[in-house]
């Protein structure tokens, strides 16, 4: 493995004995009593927005996988399973694609799923997804010949089109009643309406600090066991409350105490002290299940500038990345070298050449050759997501240690997320590059992955714009299953390297943590509330 050439940046972290000392501070004695029948879960981040198709944003992903169902889920090896439907059927000719929803879908609201409800389900999220505008563009009607029945009509062949619809990473194709679903969406919606195992509690919501569910007692689960967002979504617990706490040392101390019950996502330099907690187990989720990524504004001086974006890319040290965040445990991190993550089939690094991790001096020297006029570089991290704060540090001190005019600005997830987009310059409160993260599943081929995508004012935040890229997603789509794709994708990993959307941060993988009379928690991008039991 490379190390770095760079003398490593100064990222604070905290050490396993101020962790030691916030768990020794808390409460000893046994947790106070409260109801068996709620879960408290601790989240990674505080959930600010609530509409799922307005943004990308995991927590609210996660938030909306409860309240809200799908046409069809993703089992265990990421194959789509019809989930609100029976199932389809084809014609011959592959154009016409009918499904029909399983019989007692009830809204929260007390309103029969119908299938016009998911037919505008389906072209709001459409607009906003890059899979989704690849099956509209393909599309010539989507309508309800009755209650029950969904129908694509196609203009020619989209063999992928159940991949589309069961996608769990970015934006799923969450079906909410029709009157929510015909608000534009680029305009968020404020009411939570949907048909999921859990009904959200909108009078008990303190955005960014609290979120509240009940059991949706309406809710018929499918037979099927529970494989991530597939088969049957039990509802074990009568409530579940979440919870934000941006001390990661007071949410592991609650969690020690038995005050809470779940938490999200462990702290790297706290992992090795919870597995010796008496009480609580750690759950890996998906080993190297997420990418780390900076994201480039292509629209706005500096990074409008390929030749500074590929000299940027050539300073990265994955590897100052990774330490920062998740310190020297090689089992919980590793390089990746490649526009899409590694492990995915026919996937290589091929970024190898174009990410050299040169020395301080020939990376100021390729910035300074690149064009780079001294421009104000506004980086942005969410520092309540420890992992990616530590990146935007990371970020922050390489770009000034090469010659560019850094001004760093941390904040929270929520603001950052809604910062991301705007399109004004740095001037009227823009950005340059953020922090974020992307999950394999979202993006396992050219079409879910809306990170390489080069779709441009249509497409996600940074507004990357590459007709190639474009060109080989189509190509792709009308691919067989059963044909080696590595040609394809080493093709446009070329492309993507020539001109890099973002910056590749390396793989790396997450711990849950739960007490020990916690179970079922299924393996996923998001934290799904159904299947997980006490006892």
């Amino acid at each position: 493995m490379q190390t770095s050439g760079l003398a490593g940046p100064k990222v604070k972290r905290r050490g396993l004995i101020a962790g030691a000392a916030a768990i020794g501070m808390a409460k000893s004695a046994s947790a106070q009593k409260r109801d068996p029948k709620e879960l408290r879960f601790i989240t990674a981040v505080g959930l600010t927005v609530l509409d799922p198709i307005w943004t990308a944003s995991l927590v609210t992903t996660n938030h909306a996988f409860g309240v809200y169902d799908t046409l069809y889920g993703v089992a265990q090896d990421l194959s789509p399973r019809p989930q609100m439907v029976e199932g389809h059927t084809v014609s011959d000719d592959e154009l016409t694609w009918q499904f029909k929803l399983r019989p007692g879908l009830w809204f929260h609201d007390g309103a029969p799923v119908l299938a016009r409800d998911a037919v505008a389900s389906i072209k709001r999220w459409w607009r906003r997804d890059a899979f989704g505008q690849l099956l509209a563009d393909a599309t010539e009607t989507v309508d309800a010949p009755d209650d029950r029945t969904i129908r694509i009509k196609l203009k020619r062949k989209f063999p992928y089109l159940l991949i589309g619809l069961s996608r769990v990473g970015a934006l799923p194709c969450f079906i909410m009643p029709e009157r929510h679903a015909l608000i534009d969406p680029y305009t968020q919606v404020k009411e939570m309406v949907g048909s999921g195992p859990y009904r959200f509690l909108a009078d008990e919501f303190n955005p960014g600090s609290r979120a509240s569910y009940v059991k949706f007692d309406r809710y018929v689960p499918r037979q099927e066991p529970a494989e991530r967002t597939a088969g049957g979504k039990i509802a074990h617990f009568e409530r579940v409350t979440w919870y934000t706490m941006p001390d990661p040392a007071t949410a592991v101390a609650s969690l020690q105490t038995g005050e809470m019950d779940w938490l999200e996502q462990v702290p790297s330099d706290l992992t090795e002290l919870m597995g010796k907690t008496r009480g609580v187990t750690l759950q890996p989720k998906d080993p190297y299940n997420w990418y780390g990524i900076a994201r480039f504004n292509h629209i706005q001086p500096p990074f409008n500038n390929i030749k500074l974006r590929r000299a940027v890319l050539a300073a990265v040290h994955q590897d100052d990345y990774m330490r920062a965040a998740f310190g020297d445990d090689l089992k919980t991190w590793r390089q990746c070298k490649a526009m899409m993550p590694c492990g995915v089939a026919d996937v290589t690094e091929l970024g190898q050449a174009d990410m050299p991790a040169l020395s301080e001096a020939a990376a100021k020297a390729a910035v300074a050759a690149s064009g780079y006029n001294g421009e104000r570089t506004v980086i942005m991290a969410p520092m309540d997501y420890p992992q990616l704060g530590a990146f935007g540090q990371v970020s922050a001190d390489l770009l000034k240690r090469i010659g560019m005019n850094v001004d760093f600005q941390p904040m929270d997830w929520g603001t950052m997320i809604q910062r991301t987009t705007s399109r004004e310059g740095v001037e009227k409160g823009g950005w340059s590059l953020y922090h974020t993260s992307g999950s394999m599943p979202s993006m396992l081929n050219p079409a879910l992955n809306m990170y390489i995508r080069g779709q441009g004012g249509k497409g996600w935040t940074g507004w990357y714009e590459k007709p190639e890229i474009e060109a080989a997603s189509q190509e792709w789509l009308s691919s067989s299953p059963s044909v080696s794709q590595r040609p394809l994708f080493d093709r446009m990993q070329r492309v993507l390297f020539a001109d890099p959307p973002f910056l590749p941060l390396g793989q790396y993988g997450v711990y849950t943590a739960r007490r020990s009379d916690i179970s079922g928690i299924l393996d996923g991008s998001a934290s799904y509330p159904w299947n997980v039991r006490r006892g």
